[in-house]
C-alpha cells in the first residue's frame, strides 16, 4: 500500500517524499507543476536511489484523480497541494479558494468513493489568527485570519472536522506548520520560489547570491527584543519527519488529530539575518521598510503535544537551517533546472 502525496514535487512535499521512501514507504506523487519544476522529480529519485510513480494532474480534476485511485493501491494521503503566497492571495482570492478549498473537496470526494479515509493535511499557524498570544497551543480558538490564504487553510480544517463528525471511520491529522526554512543536506533540494520570494529565507539567500540588492525588513518598532518580527523557524527536514510520524498515526488510529510543527523558539528577522551571515560568510544588506498590514509582533509554537503524542520534535537549530539554505542556493543559484 502506498502513500499518495499531493504537491509532492514542491518544497515541503519533495523533502517529505525523500524521508518517506528512506523509511521504506511506497510513494505516489500527484502534482500539476504550477509551483515547482519537473526536475525536482529527478532530484528526489537521485537522493533515494530508486524510482517512484508521478502523475501530472491537478487535484481539481476529479476524473484524473479517480483514474489514479483506480489504478493504484493507495492507503493514505498527505495533502500538500495548494497555492501558498499571502500577498498573491489578496490579489487573487477566487483563484485561492478554487485551488485550495475546491481542490480539497474534489480530493476528499475521490478518496471517499475509493474507500481511502486516511489523510494528513498541510495546514498552517495562520489559522490561529491575530488574537492568540504565543506560545500557540492546539486547543486555542482558531479563525480570525487576516488574508485569503489563511482563510483557505482555516476553511479546509473546518471541512475536515465536519467530515470526521459525519463519519468517524476517517483518520485525519491536521499539521499546523510554522515557518519552514532550510534545505536537504546534499544541497540538491531546496526552496525555489517563482518570481520575488514571499518568505524570508529565500529572499535572504537571493540577496546573498547577488540576485537582489537588499532585504526589506518590514517594521523595526514591534514589541520584540530588536523591534523586528519574531517567528518560529523550522528546518524543512524536521517538518518532513513530522509527516512520517503523522502518517503512522493515521494508519494506526481512527480519529481527528491536530499538531503544531515548530521548534517552540522564536527568532527575529534580524536574528535570522545575523545567523545566516555567520553560517554563509556572506553579507546581507537590509533596509527597514514600513510594517505590512496583518503582521503580528510575535508568533511561535508550543510543540509539546507533537512530542507527547507523535514522539516528534524538531532537532535542527537555526545555524543548521542557515547553513543548509546557503548550500542549496550557492549550488543552485537559479534554483531547479526547468
Amino acid at each position: 500500500m502506498a502513500v499518495l502525496v499531493t504537491g509532492g514535487l514542491g518544497y515541503i512535499g519533495s523533502h517529505t517524499c525523500v524521508e518517506l521512501m528512506n523509511s521504506g514507504n511506497e510513494v505516489i506523487v500527484v502534482d500539476n507543476l504550477y509551483n515547482c519544476k519537473k526536475s525536482s522529480y529527478d532530484r528526489i529519485k537521485a537522493l533515494v536511489g530508486k524510482d517512484f510513480k508521478f502523475y501530472e494532474c491537478d487535484i481539481r480534476d476529479a476524473e484524473g484523480m479517480s483514474a489514479i485511485f483506480e489504478k493504484e493501491s493507495i492507503d493514505s494521503v498527505i495533502h500538500f497541494a495548494g497555492l501558498k503566497a499571502v500577498g498573491e492571495s489578496v490579489e487573487k482570492p477566487l483563484e485561492y479558494f478554487d485551488n485550495n478549498v475546491n481542490g480539497t473537496l474534489v480530493l476528499l470526494d475521490v478518496m471517499r468513493k475509493h474507500g481511502c479515509k486516511k489523510i494528513v493535511f498541510s495546514s498552517s499557524a495562520t489559522v490561529y489568527g491575530m488574537n492568540n498570544i504565543s506560545p500557540l497551543t492546539e486547543n486555542m480558538e482558531v479563525g480570525g485570519v487576516t488574508n485569503p490564504y489563511g482563510r483557505t487553510k482555516y476553511m479546509i480544517e473546518c471541512i475536515l472536522k465536519d467530515l470526521y463528525v459525519s463519519d468517524e471511520s476517517w483518520s485525519i491529522c491536521l499539521l499546523r506548520y510554522f515557518n519552514p526554512i532550510g534545505a536537504h543536506k546534499s544541497g540538491t533540494m531546496g526552496e525555489d520560489p517563482n518570481g520575488i520570494p514571499n518568505n524570508l529565507m529565500p529572499y535572504i539567500t537571493q540577496v546573498a547570491i547577488g540576485k537582489r540588492e537588499h532585504l526589506n525588513v518590514f517594521g523595526d518598532d514591534y514589541d520584540t527584543h530588536d523591534g523586528t518580527g519574531v517567528r518560529d523557524y523550522i528546518h524543512v527536514v524536521d517538518l518532513a519527519l513530522g509527516h512520517l510520524k503523522a502518517v503512522k498515526k493515521v494508519e494506526a488510529e481512527k480519529g481527528l488529530f491536530i499538531y503544531n510543527l515548530g521548534t517552540g523558539t522564536g527568532y527575529s528577522v534580524l536574528d535570522v539575518v545575523k545567523a545566516f551571515e555567520k553560517a554563509s560568510g556572506q553579507s546581507v544588506p537590509y533596509v527597514i521598510a514600513p510594517r505590512r498590514a496583518g503582521d503580528i509582533a510575535t508568533c511561535y509554537s508550543d510543540p509539546s503535544k507533537a512530542l507527547n503524542e507523535l514522539d516528534w520534535k524538531a532537532e535542527r537549530g537555526i545555524d543548521e537551517m542557515c547553513e543548509d539554505s546557503w548550500r542549496w542556493q550557492s549550488q543552485n543559484p537559479n534554483g531547479y533546472p526547468d
